[in-house]
């Protein structure tokens, strides 16, 4: 958790930030800390941040300078100037090979001690870090490829061409949001930096799908996608030097097996298949979970017990079974607004469904700009003010039906929300036919 004491390197820190959110210039801003700080920790920054926002200053303030902010420590970072030095290492070993000195001592020397960084972390085939930073390099060839267009002063509609190959930016995002932003913030305290990266991501999405639909009239098109980039750059910077840094320090050996283990639900970005990370496929039976406890210590009936339910009995594999068979995903959230349940029927979802989200309070496993109309559905049903609520939507190019259903007891009284969310594009195609026989 974040230790609350106060210390001289983080009030500089703040009062840097609060600088350039008074509009001083980061060149100015900069040239202090500079001279203050040779180097700074990612969990630093982190800390500065949250400090602010729990001293008042609105999440959305500091998240409209979260780009700025992270220019400030360009080259700064702990991680920044180790990964700066084995690279320059690794690269004088090799040219000393080719002369035939030995430099195995030299690399050896800089990397000693730092087997916790996310450098570290990145180097080991599988792991999270190595897949997310390694997708942040094919993510930067995409940006390149996107500035080359600018710089070809291509047309809008080309533009939108090369921005047709940017999708996976968009499931990069969607995945360190569920897999590591809530267990930062939840585990380990920093909500602040989590919503405010979380935000930022948001926002650059947003963005992004704006200008590949290019639906918009937007005379200034050319100049917000280069706006675009630089952020999605920035963000780049911020996730392998502030981010992964900060998680490297605080998650557990077990807490990245479970990550790993969730990221089998997401399709790999820039290949047919995840790398596999030996040490978690080892433990992967120890820590196989059920209803977010250990399998090996789960309590619950065998699943050839028989429950009694409704109008009669049911084994807990019948019950699980029906539930999977049913055509939607099934998300149920108690009355202390906490996950409890998603239906699995091997499919891809929509909606992914981390197994490490199991236990936790619903809105964490939300970004913050979802978070409120979450809450406000979930206290509605509470309040007995509806039964049901519908939110339609076009997601994968297929119509979607979000269902909320209060849940309650026989004596009216509120045990949670049911989220059933089905694609609904086989009752358009059924519409669409009779439509035409009809014409016909």
């Amino acid at each position: 958790m974040i230790n609350k004491n106060k210390n001289p390197r983080a009030e500089l820190l703040k009062s840097y930030i609060h600088r350039l959110n008074e509009g001083e210039s980061l060149e100015s801003v900069r040239k202090d800390f500079v001279e203050a700080f040779e180097m700074v920790e990612a969990s630093e920054i982190a800390i500065a941040e949250q400090e602010m926002i729990q001293d008042g200053m609105p999440i959305s303030e500091v998240q409209k300078l979260c780009d700025i902010h992270s220019a400030l420590f360009h080259g700064a970072t702990r991680e920044e100037q180790i990964a700066n030095a084995d690279k320059a290492v690794a690269e004088s070993f090799a040219r000393q090979a080719e002369a035939g000195v030995s430099g195995h001592g030299l690399i050896h020397q800089m990397v000693a001690g730092e087997a916790n960084t996310a450098l570290a972390l990145s180097k080991i085939e599988g792991h999270p870090v190595h897949v997310f930073t390694k997708d942040n390099e094919k993510i930067q060839d995409l940006l390149n490829f996107l500035k080359e267009g600018l710089e070809k002063e291509e047309t809008k509609e080309e533009l939108m061409l090369r921005l047709e190959k940017t999708q996976v930016i968009h499931d990069h995002y969607a995945r360190k949001g569920d897999l590591i932003y809530p267990l930062l913030s939840v585990g380990y305290g920093f909500s602040g930096p989590s919503d405010v990266m979380w935000g930022v991501d948001g926002e650059i999405r947003a963005e992004f799908r704006i200008l590949a639909l290019g639906k918009r009239k937007l005379d200034d098109y050319h100049e917000r996608l280069e706006a675009a980039i630089v952020r999605a750059e920035e963000m780049i910077y911020k996730e392998n030097n502030i981010l992964y840094p900060l998680c490297g320090k605080n998650f557990t050996k077990e807490e990245w097996m479970r990550i790993y283990y969730d990221m089998a639900g997401y399709p790999p970005l820039f290949a047919d298949e995840y790398p596999i990370w030996a040490e978690a496929e080892e433990q992967r039976e120890d820590l196989k979970t059920i209803g977010g406890k250990l399998a090996k210590d789960s309590k619950d009936a065998e699943a050839d017990d028989f429950i009694s339910i409704g109008s009669g009995q049911m084994t807990r594999e019948q019950i699980e079974s029906v539930l999977n068979t049913i055509p939607m995903e099934l998300t149920f959230v108690d009355h202390e607004d906490i996950n409890r349940y998603f239906n699995d029927d091997g499919k891809e979802k929509f909606f992914k469904r981390p197994d490490m989200a199991i236990g936790r309070d619903v809105h964490t496993c939300h970004p913050p700009h979802v978070q409120a109309m979450v809450m406000g559905i979930i206290n509605r049903f509470r309040d007995g003010l509806e039964d049901t609520i519908e939110i339609w939507m076009e997601k994968k190019g297929e119509p979607v039906l979000v269902l909320y259903l209060a849940v309650r007891n026989a004596q009216g009284d509120y045990l949670g929300t049911l989220e059933c969310v089905q694609k609904m594009g086989f009752a358009t195609k059924h519409f669409e036919q009779q439509a035409k026989l009809k014409k016909d």
